[in-house]
């Protein structure tokens, strides 16, 4: 899922201080955010904004397309199916630790209802110079701006350092999507490989992964049909065999989602695989000669 201006935000819990300092930062970036919701506080205002008790509510008031969930995990389902029965056309789910059962459900009622979901437990997703959705620091020059470089990443911390480097080269992002860490997500790699694929400006694709799963071999499985150059940069290539490491999803067993068998996986469609974030701009560099 990849934001747009036009596209209408709603923060479900935007009166918390991580919702209140966010949502003012993706305001004064561009993003067009029409509201907030929490149950308890519906008919005030905030930071200027109306304020409903539900996402059902919101969508009568101004109505919205992507909601925005800075909700502890516990509450993340009820926000979620909120939200997807009051239509939006997409979600981004930035809480971790939410219980796997109602990510499932979660999914499943998305899907019944043809609603994108980016996480759970993702940075969000930006789109350098028009509007951004979650705690990725798009509004640092350094870090994010516009550019031709598509970046799909499970991780925010290393997709923020990719990032960096990019710019650090000399180029620029066309949009970032932070698919997320846990082991069931809304969006994969693959998926968010597609989509950039085809996203205007993009001429090439940075895949930030990690050990654990099958998301990566199977990106692969697309990117051998590209015509844009992808490189990738997969983090826990040293983590002990059976240890979870970092993510919830970065688990190992036997062979199945290890380092080795995502590189392979990558390499046999053409994709180069990076030794440290610190060789992005140099390769990207050559790809884009």
């Amino acid at each position: 899922m990849i934001l747009r201006r036009p596209d209408r935000v709603l923060i479900q819990g935007i009166t918390g201080k991580q919702g209140t300092f966010w949502a003012e930062r993706m305001r004064e970036y561009g993003t067009a955010i029409m509201g907030g919701v929490n149950p308890k506080r519906g008919g005030e205002t905030h930071l200027g904004l109306p304020v409903y008790a539900s996402a059902k509510a919101a969508m009568k008031g101004n109505g919205f397309d992507v909601s925005v969930l800075f909700i502890p995990p516990l509450g993340v389902k009820e926000a979620a199916l909120d939200a997807i029965e009051a239509g939006a056309k997409g979600l981004v789910v930035l809480t971790e630790h939410v219980p796997v059962q109602d990510t499932m459900y979660i999914l499943a009622a998305a899907k019944e209802a043809g609603t994108r979901v980016l996480g759970p437990n993702t940075a969000g997703t930006v789109t350098p110079g028009e509007c951004f959705a979650g705690f990725m620091p798009a509004f640092n020059a350094k870090i994010v701006r516009p550019g031709a470089v598509g970046v799909v990443s499970r991780s925010g911390s290393l997709g923020t350092l990719v990032c960096l480097s990019i710019c650090q080269a000399g180029f620029g992002q066309s949009a970032f999507v932070g698919i997320g860490g846990d082991p069931v997500i809304g969006t994969t790699t693959r998926e968010a490989l597609e989509a950039l694929d085809t996203f205007p400006g993009t001429r090439a694709v940075v895949i930030v992964g990690e050990i654990g799963g099958t998301m990566e071999e199977e990106a692969a499985e697309y990117a051998v049909t590209m015509k844009k150059p992808v490189v990738a940069l997969i983090a826990g290539g040293a983590a002990p065999e059976g240890r979870k490491m970092g993510h919830a999803g970065a688990i190992v067993v036997g062979d199945k989602g290890s380092y080795a068998s995502k590189r392979r996986a990558l390499e046999r469609a053409g994709v180069r695989v990076l030794a440290t974030p610190n060789d992005v701009g140099a390769a990207l560099a050559e790809a884009l000669a």
